[in-house]
This record gives structure tokens, sequence and C-alpha cells, in this order.
């Protein structure tokens, strides 16, 4: 990254390491979304959504290096809220409709958005605090309304089912002429949405895994057991190294997707990179709580957390299987 992408890392780990984000998400999970919302315009302000819109719609993007910068700082910090999914519906609106009126409220983050995506993004996530909700399933969006919550492994990510409702208004009805070039634009447009949104799901996990693994080699040093840190056994120390191999590996797989945007090998490279970081951060996870032992998954214990996320991100916008099936067709 230039100096300016480094810069971007640094200001936004510096702005949620002051700003309480796991407080935040214990708020979130009990349904206090006053903490997460006040972060999220924070994290507006610092331009982050603006990174996902057009700039003829308000923002500054489509900026793929500096999202994945920004969500593994999300990642990190277990930030609450559907980030992921406000950038897919960015990615989307942009293509379909770039006069839409959320994108510039996305841009400017007065406006939370999540979306169903089947059959890999089946649930909304914190579908009753978004503003703008949407189903992309075949033919053009529709917007949506969130009925019922299910309990997810990540009490932090509330999942909602959700009843679609009429089509986004600006996304126009078509002729029968221009039906199969409109159906075609309208495919092309899923696809890009889903990607960045698994990209970004990703960088997240990548973000979760790092924290992870910094937490847990803290926590070894200061752990004694037979008069020594536990850090200092050769056992411990060849998981933890283990454990960083794996999300060294897939950081560059980040990246290199991130580069490939717009161009037809974006698929297969998300494709890599979301296994990569979702094999690599679960098992970062599972050495955290070895580690850690018991506390690692006692609730008042911040890494506990991120060990849930580990395992509920590890599945979402598509398996690790299903990922590596689609690098190898």
């Amino acid at each position: 990254m230039d100096a300016e992408q480094k810069l971007f890392g640094d200001t936004l780990d510096k702005l949620l390491s002051e700003s309480d984000a796991l407080g935040a998400a214990r708020a979130w999970a009990a349904g206090d979304s006053g903490p997460g919302l006040r972060l999220w315009r924070s994290l507006a302000d610092a331009g982050v959504f603006a990174l996902a819109v057009p700039e003829s719609a308000g923002g500054a993007g489509p900026l793929p290096v500096e999202l994945v910068t920004a969500f593994r700082a999300l990642g990190a910090h277990g930030v609450p809220g559907p980030y992921v999914e406000t950038v897919a519906v960015a990615e989307l609106l942009g293509l379909l409709a770039p006069a839409n009126e959320w994108l510039a409220r996305i841009a400017g983050g007065s406006a939370v958005a999540s979306l169903v995506f089947p059959p890999d993004v089946p649930y909304g996530l914190d579908a009753d605090v978004a503003d703008v909700l949407l189903v992309v399933d075949g033919d053009r969006p529709r917007l949506g309304e969130p009925g019922e919550m299910r309990v997810s492994l990540d009490p932090v990510r509330r999942l909602f089912s959700v009843r679609p409702g009429k089509f986004v208004s600006d996304i126009s009805d078509i002729s029968a002429a221009d039906a199969a070039d409109a159906a075609d634009a309208a495919d092309a447009a899923d696809a890009a949405a889903a990607d960045l949104g698994t990209l970004m799901c990703a960088a997240q996990l990548a973000g979760v895994g790092d924290r992870l693994l910094s937490v847990t080699v803290e926590y070894a040093k200061t752990r004694h057991q037979f008069g020594r840190p536990i850090g200092s056994f050769q056992a411990v120390k060849h998981h933890l190294a283990n454990a960083y191999v794996a999300l060294e590996y897939a950081r560059p797989l980040l990246y290199g997707a991130a580069l490939a945007h717009g161009t037809p090998d974006f698929p297969r490279e998300v494709s890599a990179a979301k296994a990569a970081a979702s094999d690599a951060t679960y098992f970062a996870s599972r050495i955290a709580l070895q580690v850690h032992g018991a506390i690692g998954y006692t609730g008042e214990y911040d890494p506990s957390l991120l060990i849930r996320k580990a395992r509920a991100l590890r599945g979402a916008w598509g398996s690790p299987s299903a990922h590596r099936a689609r690098v190898l067709a």
C-alpha cells in the first residue's frame, strides 16, 4: 500500500481503539443500537462508506484496496452492524441505479443498508435497524420488510427473515426488445455486488483472525504453568506460528482480489481470498480458545466475541468449500 492508504488504515485503527467497539457490540447484541450507530456515523465521517459509492453519487469509489483495509480494521475491533451488506447494496445500486437517493445517504452515513442474497445470504443482517433493505433474488431488486429474528452463533449478528415487497422504484421497467440486455446487466450487477460483499466479509474475517492471534500471543506471555509462561512451551509456539503463517498467506489474496476488481478474474480471486481467510481465521480462533482455556469462551471476556464471530463469518457469504469449488471451476 502507498503512504496514504497506510495512513488511512492507521487512522481507522486509532479511531476504533478509542471507541470501545466491543462495548458497542455487546449493546448491539442486547438490542441497543445506539452506541453502534454512533460509531457508524464516526466511520462514515472517516470516509468508509464513501469508498463504496461512485463519485457521481457523492462518494469516492469504488476503491476496493481501501475498502479491504477498512474492513480488516472493522473485523479486528469487532464492530457491530451490517457494514458488509451496506457496501454490497452500494455496489448494486451504483451499477443499476446510479441516481438512486440511497447512494448519497449511504456515502454520508445517514443510511444503514442490509440485504438478502439467496442462497449465500439467506437472512437480512440487522434488518430491523436498516433504513433500506433489499431482496436480491432474480429480476430487479425489491425492497424488503424484516420478519422473524433468527438466533446466530454470534449474538452480535442479528439475523432476520425478510419478506419481499415492491421493486426499487428508479430501476425502471423495460421493453420486450431490451429485456435480454437488461437481464444480463441485472445479472452482472448482482454478481458484482455479491463478489464485493464476499470480499468485504473475507477482509473482516482476516481482521478478526489478526486480533485473535495478537491477544492470544499476549495471553501466552502472561499465563504461567509449571513456573513458566505457557508461550515458552514449544507446542504452544508451533500452534501460534502456524496461525500466523495461515493469516499471512491469506492477506495478499485479499489485496490481490481488490486489485482484480472490475476484471474477469475478480470472482475467482474473491473466492480464493474468502476460502483462505475463512480457514486461517477459523484456525486462529481454535488456537485462541485452546490457549486461553475456558475463559476464552466466557461472555464477559472480549476474545469470546471474536471467537464466535470467526465461526459465524466462516460460513457467511459462501462456505470455504463452496469457494474452493468455484476457484477450481
